[in-house]
């Protein structure tokens, strides 16, 4: 550009200079947009606190709360700082911003951590402490403040996205990497300062091979300008200097940044018609360079919320709920009636677990049999709702009226809706799908509530006092933890298969709970009891209401997956991606989950043993490795439960030593360290968190795992389509430096180099004629078979072997053409006559040299337009570049693919030769 001004050739100058403005604009403004983002840690702490000071309770600022203090918490709260709980009643606390789990946490303040190290253990696991910036759903409590401020939980997370970690081998000191590492750590500083600087070690794979790609294109200009000078030996005149211009104008593919731009902004528009928001355009081309996805479980594999899967009644088997994809719809989702799971010992129990925790009909598979508990021939029921038999019932009203929870359909917003404990929802749906739910059966069948016993954390069970219609007969119904119910039970089953509690059969019921457990299912038990009310008074104690109870049977809930999720893991495989879930559930739960969506295998025991252990490890084993044990692992665990955010950004981590190219979905405060560490930060927009949503690259507007394999499909188009036009740009960058270098041998009768192409016309292919069919290029669909090849490599980038080989043989055939062509018309028709400063303009002894350059720039400009079309397919045939349309039953598909899957370079191609 200054050269160009230097010469006094203010139009090249004018046009280089607009295109830098213009980029430079674009580029600002996009990153201006993606930088806002949002400071929500702050406003996650509460505005106050009661503290015991002096013998009185004052409420004070949670800013000045400090270790040792006394706070009491209630309903409501929000934890101001980390506590030590020495009292609490009832007490759950939901933590779901430090562990992505739904479920509220009931506290225990008696836990026992003598067999371990508590600080070893999973914040959920902790449940003597109380966490800042969660809040308290049920209960009150008080606790002893131990850590404050950066120092919480919720501060570490804080803390972990503040600042930058160094790299590897920076470090100075000789201790960890012997004499020389001072000088080692030195060099390598200094070039990451320098490489910063030019923008070589920052950014994605694609910014940086650009950034390579300018000073490679810099440097040659350089050299193509002291060759055209030492061909003239150096002689600079003004003639001389803009030759050597133009071969710089002829290397530079002055449109690339903004096609590149252009294309990425059109990218972004057809990502929010896929519910994507990209928030940095980087994002794009990073999505298809993804070899792993690290992802949270609650709320983005599953729903978030919970559901009633199966309910096992003694005598009458295992009711099933199939595709229940809402879990507040009763109407959605089929119930199966099938036999219950069959109970064995020793290493016929242990296969049978194995068996069991396939997926949702494993459970159906019939094992030997040492139940002292006979089951009716069982009738699968398929498309219908199974017959409410009297042992359901009973086992329905026990479910839905010892419940708090509600649910409603909303006409005006068509849809149902649900207030409740999650819990507590999902066995009311489950009622509700068989039309027996608390409201029908208060208002239609005459129930009504004489006394309530609410749950209590430390006995962990919940009780209800009914009474039907004017019968002095009352029904207790009660719920809870299933080894706390069952010691309160004197009989099981109902009617004909009713048997007493006996040790045996205490334990085959205490098995089928494993059993269900082992399949990620929560276990809960349903009981009831029949009294007369002669014997019911208002203040009895319910010690003497929860006895000699019948177990009516047990329900297995937990989280279901989206229905879409098993679909996009499948995919993911079949695209080279491995799926990691990294969350803060129980291993079984995630283990079930990991196998029903495809992440792990359905039987991970039949794989050798060091690769089996692998596959799944909780927070605590994984963080008790260092990193020379983690890079050992055959592989690194596809599930990782109990997680902390630490595990997480450790797991990113030890991705990156193994050159992985890593996604990492989000959607809690726990998330946000993790989302900014990894290579590709995706939030969830409906139930993310504002600060998960600041760390992120992009966010996904209905939180469905489906979107991102959508969203990786598009970033492995873009990365396709950056390939085809920085092909095409750069082939005709080829074409015209091999017109120019050659031409330097074209003297005219003054001794000057003869342009075979003027500076303008270098000017106007590299502007309009390449620049229009890039734009083209660039809105290429994706290829059939886009998402059935492993990711690119990242290291190389969009220029691969095949796309430089391409480059080159392309350019040079098309500047041998066009240089043929020059020689043909000159010392053809022509006599070899160049005339004489033809350079500066046209005179008489120039036509012959103004035909042959017209000549070259028709043909050149017609092979850079052809080859627009030949580039839609890297690797097919310009007549068969989608074997699709083949498959069509079209046989000559030039017109198809050339016409109806891109108007847009079509038209560009047309209105370019025309």
């Amino acid at each position: 550009m200054a050269l160009s001004y230097g010469v006094t050739d203010y139009i090249e100058g004018g046009v280089i200079t607009a295109v830098i403005v213009l980029n430079v604009v674009i580029g600002f403004y996009q990153e201006f947009q993606a930088e806002k983002k949002m400071d929500s840690l702050r406003s996650l702490s509460s505005p106050s606190a009661a503290v015991l000071r002096d013998g009185h309770i004052v409420t004070i600022p949670s800013g000045e709360v400090v270790p040792g203090d006394i706070v009491q918490i209630k309903t409501g709260d929000t934890i101001p700082a980390d506590l030590r709980l020495i009292e609490a009643m009832n007490l759950e606390c939901d933590e779901k911003i430090l562990t992505g789990e739904a479920v509220p946490v009931a506290k225990d303040i008696g836990v026992d951590f003598s067999d371990n190290n508590e600080f070893e253990t999973g914040v959920g696991d902790r449940l003597n402490m109380a966490y800042s910036s969660s809040t308290v759903t049920k209960g009150r409590g008080k606790g002893i403040v131990v850590f404050t401020g950066m120092y919480t939980e919720i501060g570490k997370i804080a803390e972990s996205m503040q600042g930058k970690k160094r790299k590897a081998s920076r470090s100075l000191s000789r201790k960890k990497g012997g004499r020389l590492q001072p000088a080692k750590g030195v060099l390598l500083r200094i070039w990451d300062g320098f490489g910063h600087f030019l923008g070589l070690t920052v950014g994605t794979p694609l910014q940086r091979k650009l950034s390579k790609l300018a000073y490679i294109l810099f440097g040659c200009a350089i050299l193509l300008a002291i060759i055209v000078f030492g061909v003239n030996e150096f002689h600079v005149t003004n003639e001389v200097a803009i030759y050597a211009i133009s071969t710089g104008i002829a290397i530079i593919p002055e449109s690339l940044i903004a096609v590149l731009t252009i294309t990425m902004v059109v990218g972004m528009t057809q990502m929010r018609k896929r519910r994507v928001v990209i928030r940095q355009l980087s994002a794009l081309e990073a999505l298809g360079g993804v070899t792993n996805i690290c992802s949270d479980k609650t709320g983005t594999l599953t729903q978030g919320q919970m559901i009633t899967r199966k309910a096992w009644l003694p005598g009458v088997g295992m009711y099933t709920v199939h595709d229940a994809e809402d879990a507040a719809d009763p109407t959605k989702g089929t119930v199966s009636l099938g036999p219950s799971p069959k109970v064995a010992a020793g290493k016929d129990r242990e296969k049978g677990d194995q068996l069991s925790s396939e997926g949702s009909t494993s459970s159906d598979i019939s094992l030997e049999k040492t139940s002292s508990i006979e089951d009716s021939e069982p009738t699968q029921l398929e498309n219908q709702t199974p017959e409410v038999t009297p042992a359901l019932q009973d086992f329905l009203q026990s479910t839905a009226l010892c419940n708090l929870a509600r649910i409603r359909y909303d006409r005006q917003k068509k849809e149902w809706q649900s207030i409740g404990d999650p819990t507590e929802i999902a066995l009311q749906v489950f009622a509700h799908r068989f039309k027996l739910g608390k409201k029908t059966l208060e208002e239609d069948c005459g129930w009504t509530q004489m006394a309530e016993y609410p749950f209590d954390s430390s006995i962990k069970r919940m009780s209800v006092i009914y009474r039907r219609g004017e019968k002095d007969e009352v029904h207790i119904f009660t719920k809870g933890a299933v080894e706390r119910i069952i010691d309160l039970c004197t009989t099981v089953g109902t009617g004909t298969n009713q048997r007493p509690i006996t040790p045996e059969v205490k334990q085959e019921v205490l098995d089928r709970m494993d059993l269900l457990a082992e399949q990620g299912l929560r276990v809960m038990a349903i009981a009831q009891r029949k009294s007369s009310s002669s014997t019911y008074l208002n203040e009895t104690p319910r010690e003497e209401i929860e006895k000699d109870l019948t177990l009516l049977g047990l329900a297995g809930l937990y989280d279901p997956p989206r229905l879409e999720t098993a679909a996009a893991v499948k995919e993911c495989a079949t695209a080279g991606i491995k799926v990691h879930m990294l969350t803060g559930d129980h291993p079984s739960t995630a283990r079930a989950i990991a196998i029903e969506v495809g992440i792990l295998p359905p039987n991970p025991s039949a794989l050798p043993s060091d690769l089996s252990s692998s596959l799944v490890k909780t927070a605590t084993e994984f963080d008790s490795l260092d990193d020379s044990e983690i890079d050992s692992l055959p592989t690194l665990p596809l599930v990782i439960a109990r997680c902390a955010p630490s595990t997480k950004t450790r797991m990113i981590a030890a991705l990156h030593r193994r050159r992985a190219f890593c996604a990492m979905t989000g959607d809690g405060v726990n998330d946000a360290p993790s989302l900014q560490s990894a290579d590709v930060g995706i939030a969830m927009g409906l139930s993310g968190s504002d600060v998960a949503k600041g760390a992120s690259d992009i966010v996904l507007t209905d939180d469905n795992f489906a979107s991102i394999v959508a969203a990786i499909e598009e970033g492995r188009r873009m990365f396709d389509n950056i390939q085809k036009f920085i092909l095409h740009l750069l082939t005709s960058n080829i074409a015209e430096v091999v017109l120019l270098i050659v031409g330097l041998g074209f003297q005219d009768d003054m001794g000057f180099s003869v342009f075979p192409l003027s500076p303008l016309q270098i000017l106007w292919i590299n502007m309009l004629t390449s620049s229009f069919p890039a734009f083209g290029l660039g809105r290429e669909k994706a290829s059939s078979d886009i998402m059935d090849r492993p990711p690119h490599d990242t290291k190389r980038g969009v220029f691969s072997k095949e796309i430089i080989v391409d480059m080159t043989v392309y350019g040079l055939i098309e500047g041998a053409c066009s240089l043929l062509t020059f020689v043909i018309i000159v010392y053809g028709p022509g006599n070899g006559e160049l005339g004489y400063d033809c350079n500066r303009g046209f005179n008489h002894n120039c036509d012959t040299v103004f035909r042959a350059r017209a000549a070259v720039f028709a043909e050149l400009t017609w092979l850079i337009l052809i080859s627009a079309w030949e580039f839609k397919s890297l690797r097919r045939s310009l007549f068969a570049l989608d074997p699709e349309t083949r498959k069509e039953g079209n046989r000559f598909p030039f017109w198809t693919d050339i016409y109806h899957n891109n108007r847009f370079l079509f038209y560009a191609v047309v209105i370019g030769a025309a």
